[in-house]
């Protein structure tokens, strides 16, 4: 621990001594901080309400897979989970990038509801039938 404690003050030492290493690993610290700070702000939760017509969608051969691939090509989401016992999809997603509605209308066209937007017909039609009321 002594040795450890001994090298950080050689390190302080160093850079103190040197104006443009302390420059540098300032503006390093700040360009980390500041994209943190950024990522922090951006990142919005979301809870959407949805209505599954059986209790296994996210296995479901068909559904499951359209899930997998399809959510997370709508843009700005970042993840994803689906309840289907509280018939909610909980996205994670970035707020610079979509907007909420974006994200309903991208779950409609999968031919889901999306609260108040309700799923595309043609996707619907396009689910499995247990899928469908």
């Amino acid at each position: 621990m002594k040795s450890m404690i001994h090298e950080n003050q050689k390190t302080i030492k160093i850079m103190s001594k040197n104006p443009i290493l302390k420059t540098f690993v300032l503006a390093v610290s700040l360009f980390f901080f500041s994209n943190f700070v950024s990522a922090q702000k951006t990142t919005q939760k979301v809870v959407i309400k949805t209505f599954l017509h059986c209790d296994h969608c996210k296995e479901c051969e068909t559904c499951g897979q359209k899930f997998k691939t399809e959510m997370l090509k709508i843009k700005g989401v970042k993840m994803y989970e689906l309840d289907d016992k509280a018939m909610t999809f909980t996205i994670y997603y970035n707020s610079k990038k979509t907007t909420l509605q974006a994200i309903k209308d991208g779950i409609s066209k999968l031919g889901y509801d999306a609260d108040d937007v309700k799923a595309n017909p043609e996707a619907y039609e396009s689910l499995d039938g247990c899928c469908k009321a």
